[in-house]
């Protein structure tokens, strides 16, 4: 799945309108902000999809992948 920018977009939005509307307790309103940034940004970064097209080899003693690696996120 690509990345969804305007999805990120609103739920960071979202985050800070909660905020706007919180009880007057800054630190728990903070630590609420944060947690809600932290899960937007997690999502976000979960969508990605990696394209792989080629140039990586592993060493068959070692079994360790070696570069290029040829391809892309979206």
């Amino acid at each position: 799945m690509p990345l969804n920018k305007s999805a990120l977009e609103a739920q960071i939005k979202m985050a800070f309108k909660e905020m706007k509307s919180s009880d007057g307790d800054e630190e728990a309103t903070l630590d609420k902000l944060c947690g809600k940034l932290a899960e937007a940004i997690d999502t976000y970064v979960k969508t990605a999809t990696i394209v792989y097209i080629g140039g990586m080899t592993t060493d068959p003693a070692t079994f360790l992948v070696k570069p290029p690696f040829n391809g892309n996120l979206t």
